[in-house]
C-alpha cells in the first residue's frame, strides 16, 4: 500500500501530534499533507525523514501568527491535495482533514479527535467566549459556520471507515454524521510522567489559558478556599487574567518544560482538571505520576478517571463548571482521599501507553483493508 497522512496543521507538539507520530511508526514509508507546517525544531524529531507536503495556506500573510484566521480557506485548501496516487489515506482530524478528496478504489481511514466542534455544538459556548455572539462580526461568522457545517457533514461520505479518540467522540460524530465509529484511545506519554508516592500539601492545575479550559473557574475556587495552596503551570492568552485574578494561596508560573510539569504533578495531593474534553491527556499524565484527579464530570474524563464508583478510584468528580460545583469536588476528594490510591492511579494510566495504540490502530486498519479489498475486487 502506498500511504498518505493528513493532518490540520504542524505548529506545536500536542496531543494529535503524538497520535500522527505512532501513525507514522506503524507506516514510515507515508508522505505527510498538512495545511501548515511552522513546527519548531526542537519539537521535528518525531517526523524523522517523512516528506511533508503543505497547502497554500502555508505563503499567505501571517500565516505562521495567524493561520486559524485563515478557517475560511481550509476546506478549499484541503481539498487541494492531489492523493490520487495513494491506496490508503489516513487523515487526523479536528477541523478539516478528513475532507481529502479520494476516490472508488481508495480507503480513506479517519481518525477523529472531534468533529470541529465550534462549528457544531460548542458554537454557542465558542462565539461568547470570542466576544462574537454580537456586534458587527457576529452575522458572518454566525454565516460561515453554517457553511463549515454543511462541507463538513457532505465530507462524512470522504470517509470509510472512522475510528474515535473515546466514546463521548463516538456519539458527537453519530450526532452530527450519523456514522458509527470504532473507539482507540490516543497514546499517552506515560513514559515521561513516572510513578511517585510522595505526596505535598497543595493541587496542581495544568492548562493552556484558554477560555474553554476554566483555568479562571479553579483559580476563583481556590481564593474561596485561603486554607488551600493551588499551583498554576500553563500559557496562553488568558495567562494575565489568571495571575491578576489569584489570591496568596495560589502560584501561577506560567509556561514550565515537560520535567518541571512532571515534577509538580509528581509532588500535587491531586491535580485539578475544569474543562469538558473530548478525551483529556493531562489527567492521564497526572495519575501516570500517581496522582488523583478532581475533574469535571462531562465529557472524556468518565473515560479516563475512575470515581468513587470503582472499587478502586482514582479521583472524584464535580457536577457542574462552577465555582461552588468546584469546592465541592475538593471536599468531595478531601473525604475519600484514603480510598484512593497512587498505585492504582499509575496502573490506570498504563490502559493508555503508545504500544497499546500501535496495537489496536494497525488492527483497525489492517482488519478494514482486508474488507474494503474484498469490497473493490
Amino acid at each position: 500500500m502506498k500511504t498518505a497522512i493528513v493532518h490540520e496543521w504542524l505548529v506545536t507538539f500536542g496531543g494529535s501530534e503524538r497520535v500522527v507520530e505512532q501513525v507514522l511508526t506503524l507506516y514510515p514509508d507515508a508522505d505527510l499533507f498538512t495545511l501548515v507546517d511552522f513546527l519548531p525544531a526542537a519539537d521535528r524529531g518525531f517526523l524523522k525523514n517523512t516528506r511533508i507536503q503543505t497547502s497554500f495556506i502555508q505563503k499567505l500573510p501571517l500565516a505562521k501568527k495567524y493561520y486559524r484566521q485563515y478557517l475560511p480557506c481550509m476546506p478549499l485548501a484541503v481539498e487541494q491535495f492531489d492523493l490520487s496516487q495513494y491506496d490508503l489515506i489516513i487523515s487526523s482530524n479536528h477541523a478539516v482533514a478528513k475532507g481529502v478528496l479520494t476516490g472508488p478504489d481508495q480507503l480513506h481511514v479517519s481518525y477523529i479527535h472531534t468533529p470541529i466542534r465550534y462549528a457544531w455544538d460548542m458554537q454557542h459556548q465558542y462565539l461568547r467566549e470570542s466576544g462574537l455572539h454580537k456586534g458587527l462580526m457576529s452575522c458572518p461568522t454566525r454565516l460561515l459556520l453554517h457553511y463549515i457545517r454543511l462541507w463538513d457533514y457532505r465530507t462524512a461520505n470522504n470517509v470509510d471507515q472512522f475510528a474515535a479518540n473515546s466514546h463521548f467522540i463516538a456519539r458527537r460524530i453519530w450526532k452530527v454524521y450519523r456514522r458509527d465509529a470504532h473507539v482507540i484511545y490516543p497514546p499517552v506519554n506515560i513514559t515521561d510522567f513516572t510513578f511517585s508516592g510522595n505526596k505535598k500539601d497543595y493541587y496542581l492545575a495544568a492548562s493552556r489559558m484558554v477560555p474553554y479550559k476554566k483555568m479562571d473557574l479553579i483559580v476563583e475556587a481556590f481564593n474561596r478556599m485561603p486554607d488551600k495552596r493551588l499551583v498554576v503551570i500553563g500559557n496562553g492568552p488568558g495567562l494575565k487574567k489568571v495571575k491578576a485574578r489569584a489570591h496568596k494561596n495560589i502560584d501561577v508560573l506560567g509556561y514550565q518544560s515537560t520535567e518541571t510539569l512532571c515534577h509538580y504533578m509528581q509532588e500535587a495531593k491531586a491535580f485539578v482538571f475544569a474543562a469538558q474534553e473530548d478525551f483529556g491527556i493531562t489527567p492521564l499524565e497526572a495519575q501516570a505520576c500517581g496522582t488523583p484527579v478532581i475533574a469535571f464530570g462531562r465529557g472524556g474524563s468518565l473515560e479516563t478517571i475512575r470515581g468513587l464508583d470503582f472499587v478502586y478510584p482514582t479521583g472524584v468528580f464535580f457536577k457542574e463548571q462552577t465555582v461552588e460545583s468546584l469546592i465541592d469536588g475538593v471536599n468531595l476528594f478531601e473525604a475519600n482521599r484514603n480510598k484512593i490510591r497512587s498505585t492504582v492511579c499509575r496502573q490506570n494510566a498504563e490502559r493508555f501507553s503508545a504500544q497499546r495504540f500501535r496495537s489496536e490502530f494497525g488492527k483497525f486498519v489492517d482488519e478494514s483493508w482486508q474488507a474494503f479489498k474484498k469490497v473493490t475486487k
